[in-house]
């Protein structure tokens, strides 16, 4: 079986990896053949690159995976799926991005038909499985993301400190901003709370969040772009894990900390409830709320049981996204 996978393969380039990186090399791993577009840093040659590639490959390919996000990289996958349209090969969108239900809202026509000619649509959550369904489409395949089990050790959490791990690409969908203002309200309590955020600078949005640390006189590391087992590694210096986004869909680095043992506290936005189950195997809280956030902290570090608790049913939920648990739902549809 041949594929071609179209996303955006930048982990080289100083950025997070995305499904393609990882995906695709565990497809090849299947034993599928598969071709990537694209590497490209500037976003007009990485969109001709895709296009060439679909076009040189179109004779070989037997599919094409197309990554389909709800920022500009969603007319990518527009603009792919009618060159396939036009060329006769199948393609099955994956839909990730969790705003991805607003952009129907928008350009209704345009999604619409995009959706409707593709051979399969996957998702990798109930959430946007509901938002598509209630638009009427029926060929929807829920495969979640998914991790290597076997990198991630499991380090039970108990007795835990005020030390913050926040995992995301420094980006305003991912209000950082918000991680900043929980610490400064932890570090009225616990001076020595502290703060490490991990992911690359992708909106310049660094200097502010230095200087938000700075004027609080926080304790925040900012580490950048860092490797999964780079990050793993840094993760034992950690006790909670934090997500702030505004929109999201499933995002593996949840999944990630689970199967390590943090604790997670999350924003209840998109795909994330279902994924956390609040008080059980995570906590959830409202978008952009700090103060509350905060609190959530306080009471889990004076709570040694249940933090006990998160950490074990978090690994444990994080198990059944494990890649040997998820690969043969791959294998079917692409076979």
């Amino acid at each position: 079986m041949n594929i071609i996978y179209i996303g955006n393969k930048l982990q080289n380039k100083n950025r997070t990896a995305t499904t393609i990186d990882t995906l695709g090399s565990r497809l090849e791993a299947l034993g599928f053949n598969m071709k990537y577009a694209s590497s490209k840093s500037n976003k007009i040659l990485r969109l001709l690159d895709m296009i060439n590639t679909v076009i040189t490959y179109s004779r070989w390919a037997d599919k094409v995976l197309i990554d389909t996000y709800s920022t500009q990289n969603f007319w990518y996958a527009i603009s792919l799926a009618r060159i396939c349209r036009l060329l006769g090969i199948p393609y099955i969108p994956i839909l990730h991005g969790g705003n991805l239900p607003a952009r129907l809202q928008s350009q209704p026509k345009i999604f619409k038909r995009f959706l409707n000619a593709a051979q399969h649509i996957v998702c990798p959550s109930a959430y946007l499985e509901q938002a598509f369904a209630k638009a009427n489409f029926s060929n929807i395949n829920v495969i979640p993301n998914s991790i290597q089990g076997e990198h991630y050790t499991f380090n039970k959490r108990e007795s835990i400190t005020p030390k913050l791990l926040w995992v995301r690409s420094l980006a305003a969908i991912y209000n950082p901003q918000m991680a900043i203002h929980a610490l400064k309200s932890i570090a009225e309590t616990y001076p020595n709370a502290s703060l490490t955020m991990v992911g690359p600078d992708k909106e310049n949005m660094l200097p502010e969040l230095r200087r938000l640390a700075n004027e609080h006189h926080l304790d925040i590391t900012f580490t950048g772009l860092l490797s999964i087992a780079e990050w793993i590694a840094l993760s034992d210096e950690h006790d909670i894990f934090i997500n702030t986004s505004h929109f999201d869909n499933l995002p593996v680095s949840l999944l990630e900390a689970m199967a390590l043992g943090l604790p997670v506290i999350s924003t209840e936005v998109g795909g994330i409830p279902n994924l956390i189950d609040h008080g059980k195997n995570g906590i959830l809280i409202a978008d952009d709320d700090a103060q509350q956030m905060a609190d959530q902290i306080k009471l889990l570090i004076q709570d040694p049981a249940k933090a006990a608790a998160l950490s074990m049913n978090g690994r444990l939920k994080a198990e059944s996204y494990f890649w040997e648990q998820v690969k043969q739902q791959w294998f079917t549809i692409l076979t």
